[in-house]
């Protein structure tokens, strides 16, 4: 079994099938890569979210190379960010190249309306799933609540977000935490 064309079968699957972006795509990425290959194991898949969101650019390259990096290094990453983007890549490409036929045809106008709260939906399911993984209790429910709001209501940058969030859980990891 060659694991560069799995990987990159494995994400182009995904890839193609996904509608919403790369959050829509985190379950089907669990249920692949966790699951049912078990290339990686659940906690490192968090830790890959955590990472691959704190990144510049796409979070579902980030996550697939990070994922084809853990497998088989450069390679692997390169395998894994093929596969992911090539569906996304040719599928603009073919709308690209036919959307002036139909760009004010009122039934797709109805479609993309239909699938708008099916996105909302396709990104809040591995939202819950992620607090529930992250093991969120009543205690720290408040953080990431607070973040949402500091981003959503006063325009915070998610890059301080992140940053005070580094910097808040090394300073619990390293000294509130030991001394529990």
């Amino acid at each position: 079994m060659n694991i560069y064309w799995d990987s990159f079968k494995t994400f182009f699957k995904i890839g193609i099938f996904t509608l919403g972006g790369g959050y829509a795509m985190i379950p089907l990425i669990e249920a692949e890569v966790v699951d049912k290959h078990k290339w990686i194991s659940k906690e490192e898949f968090l830790d890959l979210i955590a990472i691959s969101q704190s990144c510049p650019g796409v979070f579902a390259i980030n996550i697939s190379t990070f994922i084809g990096y853990k497998l088989k290094k450069t390679n692997g990453a390169i395998s894994c960010a093929l596969g992911t983007a090539l569906p996304s890549f040719l599928i603009i490409l073919i709308i690209a190249m036919f959307f002036h036929q139909f760009q004010d045809n009122p039934i797709v106008a109805s479609i993309f309306r239909g699938i708008r709260p099916a996105v909302v939906a396709l990104i809040a399911v591995p939202t819950f799933k992620l607090a529930k993984s992250a093991q969120l209790t009543w205690a720290t429910i408040w953080i990431p609540v607070a973040c949402a709001l500091l981003i959503w209501a006063l325009g915070v940058s998610p890059i301080f977000i992140i940053l005070a969030a580094g910097i808040g859980g090394w300073l619990y990891g390293n000294l509130i935490k030991p001394t529990e």
